[in-house]
């Protein structure tokens, strides 16, 4: 590998201020339990309130799975997990809390998304409507004006639809909205589309390849198969958003969003402790009151405890058994994650060498041939095999944002989702049943090989390598359970009233005053804080609710005696 000069003249990684956890307290009116972007929207949104609050965080700095470092090279900065933040940009979660003022920027690529092709030109999403368009109309003559069409249908609803989204379930008013934009007839249209596989979706709108690919790789940014129900409206979300607000980052790295969460938090005298672990939340009377940590000591919560934590950690670690109902217990057990991941982070030299000149100006790239081939790859997936060929989604960071390294180089980064427990290889390598240094130099090798095709010379450039594989992955993250992105799977049977699981399709819990407050929650993955925010309004509403109560029982306590 190659050395790479520093790049003096050219822009600089921005330095990222040293954490400084603060104290816990012995009490607080609200214990959040994690730090990941949910825990810190939870946290503002109840400091807004004006009670005191503690987000308890095990690992050494806050953040969860949007954090920065610099795992390559030096000067070159790596999103250690997420990286691009669509949900972000159009949640009114995010915008409502005003992080601007506390040194968050959003930047973005020249170009949304883009996916080589066989042959011919990629595909290109573009934030200018008749780009892509005209992208499209180079794959499949009329293609660009049915985007229009289904593009202009998500903008004709996008508002409510943005609200009922973020909002728990059911959403009542947000939902009231939507369907008065709607109608009768666009309501029924809707329903269709919120249950088709997004094959089926790409076979009735386009004629070319470009269409489907868009939608069917979006939707593979969860783990929405072509062929599963609901893939088509997530994919038609994903890439409507793009469309819409783009695919933007926080200038300078993921962690500046956390950065921005946590001194909002400070500003409103929240704390924020990290290396504390959490072992045990403590109920009494049938009301969490108290998280245990680790080493012995104890924080009460006075008002509410919120968990940004995998609801089977959740209910079947932090817990105590006798404390859950037993049928909330065997739904819990039956929790599905999504598959995991394997994420490569690269330090290159230069840009890299795309055959087509237009993928060079996206921020991300997906890598795959056709439907089929992603087909073939959720087979795989679906029956524990490694695939042979992967679906690689694939980020170009410093085209995106200049600050990522030295000038004339590029911080890129690769995912793929594997099996995290693999029973066989479909790539006859060996692959399995651990995740192993042989298994982690052969799925390296299948990324970059992928990569390569599209990219003669990729491999000459990459500087240094740091590879995320599922165990890995979860010992930097334990809410990231076997490489799993996306807090559980987004397949139907596991959304709206069953998430997370029948019955608790919110965020209250089976405890009084514990609220979930994770990915694991309704809406589920995706960094919009939406779980969190819902768990914090819970929390606000079932706390009025306790006091009036108390409030009522105390003054009929008091009243004048009647009778003899």
């Amino acid at each position: 590998m190659s050395a790479v000069s520093s790049g003096s003249g050219g822009p600089q990684v921005p330095s990222r201020p040293s954490f400084v956890p603060d104290v816990a307290p012995s009490r607080a009116d609200a214990v959040v339990v994690g730090s990941g972007p949910n825990g810190l929207v939870a946290a503002n949104l109840l400091a807004d309130q004006g009670w005191e609050v503690v987000v308890l965080e095990a690992a050494e700095a806050p953040g969860g799975a949007v954090r920065t470092a610099e795992v390559t090279a030096p000067g070159f900065a790596n999103d250690l997990f997420s990286a691009f933040y669509p949900l972000a940009a159009a949640s009114p979660v995010i915008a409502g809390l005003g992080l601007d003022a506390h040194g968050l920027r959003w930047v973005h690529a020249p170009e949304v998304m883009a996916n080589p092709t066989p042959g011919g030109p990629a595909v290109v999403l573009s934030r200018d409507l008749d780009r892509t368009a005209r992208s499209l109309d180079g794959l499949g003559g009329g293609d660009g004006d049915a985007w229009r069409e289904l593009y202009g249908r998500w903008a004709h609803i996008a508002a409510p639809a943005t609200d009922a989204l973020f909002t728990p379930f059911p959403p009542v008013l947000p939902g009231a909205r939507l369907l008065g934009r709607l109608g009768p007839r666009g309501a029924i249209d809707l329903a269709r589309t919120a249950v088709m596989p997004v094959r089926r979706m790409a076979e009735e709108l386009f004629r070319g390849p470009g269409g489907g690919l868009l939608l069917a790789g979006s939707a593979l940014h969860a783990d929405l198969t072509p062929e599963a129900a609901g893939s088509a409206v997530y994919g038609w979300l994903l890439a409507s958003l793009g469309q819409q607000v783009g695919f933007p980052v926080p200038e300078g790295g993921a962690g500046r969003l956390t950065d921005a969460l946590v001194s909002r938090l400070r500003s409103r005298r929240g704390r924020v402790v990290t290396g504390a672990r959490v072992e045990r939340i403590v109920v009494e009377g049938g009301r969490a009151v108290a998280v245990g940590l680790d080493g012995g000591s104890v924080v009460g919560a006075r008002r509410a405890v919120l968990a940004d934590v995998g609801a089977p950690q959740l209910y079947l670690s932090l817990l105590d058994p006798a404390d859950v109902p037993a049928r909330v217990l065997d739904g819990i057990r039956r929790f599905q994650y999504d598959a995991g991941t394997v994420k490569v982070d690269w330090a290159l030299s230069r840009p890299v060498p795309w055959t087509d000149p237009a993928v060079a100006h996206a921020g991300t790239v997906h890598l795959v041939d056709s439907i089929d081939q992603l087909s073939r790859y959720a087979y795989e997936l679906a029956t524990s095999q490694v695939p042979a060929d992967p679906f690689v989604l694939f980020g170009q960071m410093t085209t995106t944002d200049p600050t990522r390294s030295p000038a004339g180089s590029e911080s890129a980064w690769a995912y793929t989702h594997v099996p995290a427990h693999p029973r066989s290889d479909a790539g006859g390598e060996g692959i399995g049943p651990r995740w192993d240094a042989h298994a982690t130099e052969r799925i390296v090798e299948r990324i970059e090989a992928r990569v390569e095709r599209a990219a003669p010379g990729f491999r000459s450039s990459i500087v240094a390598r740091h590879v995320l594989v599922p165990p890995t992955m979860e010992a930097a993250d334990a809410n990231l359970v076997g490489g799993a992105i996306n807090g559980g799977t987004a397949q139907i049977h596991q959304q709206l009233v069953f998430r997370p699981t029948t019955g608790l399709g919110r965020p209250e819990t089976a405890v009084a005053g514990l609220f979930l407050a994770s990915a694991s929650a309704h809406p589920g993955g995706g960094v919009h804080g939406a779980p969190g925010a819902n768990a914090a309004r819970a929390a606000v509403w079932g706390d009025r609710r306790r006091r009036a109560g108390a409030a009522v029982r105390s003054g009929l306590g008091r009243g004048p005696r009647r009778g003899p």
